[in-house]
């Protein structure tokens, strides 16, 4: 297949240019404000990587594999154009199940010819550090694959955000990674084909089971998790391969990946365990607030929130991912400008796992230019919500929801929310009083005194809150 040349201290120089410049878009892509940079560092390390790569082999078919770039770079400089934010969450998923099914294939062509990739003996018997790399690699990156899928499904609407619980799934889920872990250590001394193949074909299943049971309020976890799984099935592959690169690159996003899920884990008061054993929204009976909508709750209008927001000294704008689907930060980055030259006080708050993925509302507030110093985490504005005017809730539910601190019940119970409901008024922008959130409970802060719900599409009621502003 290739030949490897002498090893060059020029190409190993060049490997190590790109893990610093991996290192250097990491860091970047920490703050909205470095975001860009960061991402030109990150291309910047690919291109080098790419290019020593193909320089280091002697490839016999250097045209396909330039066609083969070339296709795959315009399919994604098409889907980047014309992707939706709201759909980034999916398109994130499909880009995790691409990595796993490479690393499945990559191991999988290296076993069907170990001495091509230089991985066995004379007698086409592969080394043993590389049966436990590519075992490592092929189960790591068919779960990825197949759990990327169900996630991507259940992002997509195509399958239900409800948790589906299989009788006896914890029993079948441990028995699954042992037979994985159990044949992974057989294939040590027997490398036939059966061996091989019923580690990927279990892999592809421990996917599918760990996913389905996972409601949707996790998908933020799932989302950073399957990134983890990602970057380490690269990694694993990189070992296979004798690619420093690839090597550096996938422990830098597998563990990356994996400090994010802590994160998230922890903004949800809940262990990385649970959020796998499906125990976020396991409970079906949890949460059931669908009979609550008939309890009295105030409506209000656009001139009502234009009146009450010009009157506050300070307004925090809680963005959601009802926000995001009608594509209101434009307007809503407007509504605040003009709020601050009326000698108004704004703050955004941001939870970490409102919307569909990590960082989701952050890059919406970026994207229509919302000075960065005005953006807050929970941690940072939690306490600032007893002492404002108003709290202006645009298309967020769950991280709002006072039932996380006060139904043991409820799917949501024990994450922090942000302390709306302390805000002298609320404004609470929502469709209809029919929906509920992503995790399916409904908010006690509609039915509130000080709560007045503004019911409209969050783009269009923006903007007749603008024009009541300038008018």
């Amino acid at each position: 297949m290739h030949e490897v040349t002498p090893i060059n201290p020029w190409f190993a120089l060049a490997y190590l240019i790109s893990g610093v410049c991996f290192i250097i878009a990491l860091r970047g892509l920490s703050s909205p404000s470095t975001s860009r940079k960061g991402n030109r560092y990150g291309m910047a390390g690919m291109l080098i990587a790419v290019v020593t790569t193909l320089l280091m082999h002697h490839t016999a078919g250097i045209v396909e594999i330039v066609i083969a770039i070339a296709i795959g770079g315009a399919i994604g400089l098409v889907t980047a154009r014309k992707i939706a934010m709201t759909d980034m969450p999916q398109l994130v998923a499909a880009f995790h199940s691409l990595v796993g099914m490479a690393a499945v294939l990559v191991a999988a062509a290296a076993f069907l010819n170990p001495t091509a990739f230089g991985i066995a003996d004379g007698a086409g018997q592969i080394f043993a550090v590389s049966r436990i790399e590519m075992g490592l690699g092929i189960a790591i990156g068919a779960i990825t694959f197949s759990g990327s899928v169900i996630a991507f499904l259940k992002l997509n609407g195509n399958m239900s955000g409800a948790p589906i619980m299989l009788p006896g799934r914890h029993v079948i889920n441990l028995g699954t990674l042992a037979a994985i872990l159990g044949l992974i250590a057989y294939f040590l001394t027997d490398q036939s084909p059966w061996v091989f193949w019923t580690i990927t074909g279990l892999a592809f299943l421990i996917g599918f089971l760990l996913i389905i049971p996972i409601g949707g309020a996790d998908m933020p976890v799932v989302v950073s998790m399957l990134n983890s799984y990602s970057g380490w099935a690269a990694a694993a592959m990189g070992f296979t391969l004798g690619n420093s690169a690839m090597i550096i690159t996938g422990a830098l996003v597998g563990s990356s990946g994996a400090i994010l899920s802590y994160i998230m884990c922890k903004a949800m008061n809940r262990s990385f365990i649970s959020v796998i054993a499906g125990g976020f929204g396991a409970a079906p009976e949890a949460g059931g607030g669908a009979a609550k909508s008939d309890r009295p709750w105030k409506r209000g209008s656009a001139e009502d929130a234009a009146f009450l927001m010009a009157q506050a000294e300070q307004v925090i704008i809680v963005p959601g991912y009802g926000m995001a689907v009608a594509q209101a930060q434009h307007a809503l980055r407007e509504m605040g400008d003009i709020l601050k030259a009326q000698g108004v006080k704004v703050k955004y708050a941001i939870h970490p796992v409102a919307g569909r993925m990590p960082g989701h509302m952050n890059v919406l507030l970026a994207e229509a230019n919302v000075p960065y110093d005005e953006v807050f985490e929970l941690e940072d504005i939690n306490g600032e919500f007893a002492q404002t005017d108003v709290a202006f809730v645009i298309g967020a539910n769950d991280v709002t929801n006072p039932a996380a601190k006060t139904d043991k019940t409820s799917p949501i119970y024990g994450m922090p929310i942000l302390d709306v409901e302390k805000a002298k008024t609320v404004l609470f922008v929502k469709r209809s009083m029919g929906g509920v959130g992503y995790a399916g409970v409904d908010n006690d802060v509609f039915y509130m005194d000080q709560t007045m719900m503004l019911l409209a599409d969050a783009k269009k009621m923006v903007e007749d809150i603008v024009k009541s502003l300038n008018h």
